[in-house]
């Protein structure tokens, strides 16, 4: 069912995905969908933290084999599983981990984007173990994913799989903006 409501997000966008379509596309009743989701945002609830749940395993797989040594390695890396993700993870665009839908879906107790904060930090710490949490960096950490996010989101709007061009200037708008925290260090 999530497959079907991934298919049908990139095929005719988020309003006009229903429960109806989604158990229509995934081959179920729409009482067997209901079963398991109660409605069409628990569906996309799920969807979102699947879709989340992958690009950290893609991420980890990486960062385990590219084994950056400098935050600023790390930072690239994520970028670019993030926009390769984007490319290829069916429903990644429209649902964004959730946040042009709904800014709850990965954690009802907190926004999307400071789920990513928090996921940012746990990288930049196999990097830098020294770095400690704190008001300050989980700040630093929450805007450099919100203007990254912006930008990356300007990427995408500008081409479909992603101006590269954009997506260097949003390295470098993170980078540089965390730098200002994590060298003085």
């Amino acid at each position: 069912m999530l497959d079907a409501a991934a298919a049908l997000l990139d095929e005719v966008g988020y309003d006009a995905t229903t429960t109806s379509l989604i158990a229509a596309r995934a081959d179920v009743s729409v009482g067997s969908l209901y079963q398991f989701f109660p409605d069409r945002r628990a569906v996309l609830q799920a969807l979102a933290v699947r879709s989340f749940e992958r690009f950290a395993g893609v991420l980890a797989e990486r960062l385990e084999a590219a084994k950056p040594r400098q935050w600023q390695q790390a930072v690239d890396l994520v970028v670019d599983v993030y926009v390769e993700f984007n490319r290829t993870e069916p429903a990644a665009r429209v649902l964004s981990f959730g946040g042009p839908v709904d800014l709850h879906m990965l954690d009802p107790e907190d926004d999307n984007n400071a789920v990513v904060s928090r996921a940012l930090g746990d990288v930049l710490r196999l990097v830098q173990p020294e770095l400690e949490d704190g008001p300050e960096l989980t700040l630093a950490l929450r805007v450099a994913v919100e203007a990254g996010d912006g930008v990356l989101d300007l990427a995408f709007r500008t081409d479909p799989v992603g101006d590269a061009v954009v997506v260097a200037e949003a390295k470098r708008l993170i980078k540089a903006y965390l730098s200002g925290y994590l060298e003085r260090r």
